[in-house]
């Protein structure tokens, strides 16, 4: 998957990998559906995709809907919030980790 894709996502989504993997020593990688999704005590709890329309990448939360964040969308989506990110900034570090860490209480 992340091979596939073209810079600045592919770097983008290299480092959100590495964030991901290093929040917590339980937090597993696996590819489901074709996208790298990350597993914490074996469910799944967040995937890194990216948006069709614009070709941005993001992380999508399974259960975004029970997290509290300004920058989580929800669209029509009615259980996943996703977190949009612009590869050509700077990577919001501490709000991908403040937010993994909600996430990760909810399991």
């Amino acid at each position: 998957f992340y091979l596939k894709q073209q810079e600045p996502n592919k770097s983008c989504l290299l480092v959100m990998r590495d964030i991901l993997l290093k929040l917590d020593e339980e937090i597993t990688e696996t590819v489901k559906y074709g996208m790298p999704c990350f597993c914490y005590k074996n469910k799944m709890f967040c995937y890194l995709w990216t948006d069709k329309k614009t070709g941005l990448p993001y992380i999508g939360f399974v259960e975004g809907r029970n997290i509290e964040h300004p920058l989580l969308e929800q669209g029509s989506r009615k259980r996943m919030r996703i977190l949009r990110i612009d590869p050509t900034k700077d990577l919001p570090i501490e709000t991908i980790s403040e937010i993994m860490k909600q996430a990760l209480l909810l399991y």
